[in-house]
């Protein structure tokens, strides 16, 4: 008998793109992206549709910020506006409000729920959660200051998502999406 290859899994982590600044009437969770950050969200799915990384599944804070990253992600990725595009089928989105402030395991047990057959998954989220997330699963190849605005790091791993644990995603590559 043979041994069957073991599929290889694609994390990529993404922080939100720049926000506009706070003021003292906005809740932080309403905040919209400035003008610098929509042209960067939009960089990032061109960076990631120039490398093949078109994620089945993405998992986004329900921030507004992070769903405005999606949107200019998606754009970047079909070169339209979101709806399909030569790029391949549309992913499963989840709008997930836990993601809003998260500790780095909480969007760890949200990328262990992912649907199992799903080789590419995107995780668009917040400092220092997601940096924390990126360090947990390589610390050695994660940077020591995080994730800045836009920034993309690719995890890779041959675990199923449920398997999923501190040390078992190296980082393949990374990128300061910028418009």
């Amino acid at each position: 008998m043979r041994d069957v290859p073991a599929q290889e899994r694609t994390l990529v982590l993404l922080r939100h793109a720049q926000a506009e600044p706070p003021t003292t009437d906005d809740l932080d969770v309403q905040r919209p992206l400035s003008a610098r950050g929509r042209a960067d969200a939009r960089a990032a799915g061109v960076w990631l549709a120039r490398h093949g990384l078109l994620p089945e599944v993405v998992l986004c804070s329900a921030a507004l910020r992070t769903r405005q990253t999606w949107h200019g992600v998606q754009t970047g990725l079909t070169g339209s506006p979101p709806e399909g595009g030569p790029t391949g089928p549309v992913p499963a989105v989840r709008y997930e409000p836990e993601a809003y402030e998260a500790h780095p395991l909480d969007l760890l047990r949200l990328v262990r729920g992912v649907e199992p057959r799903a080789g590419t998954v995107l995780l668009i989220a917040h400092n220092p959660g997601i940096s924390l997330l990126s360090g947990l699963l390589d610390p050695q190849g994660a940077d020591p200051d995080g994730l800045r605005t836009s920034d993309l790091v690719v995890h890779r791993t041959t675990l199923p998502w449920a398997d999923l644990a501190p040390g078992t995603a190296a980082i393949s590559a990374r990128h300061t999406a910028r418009g």
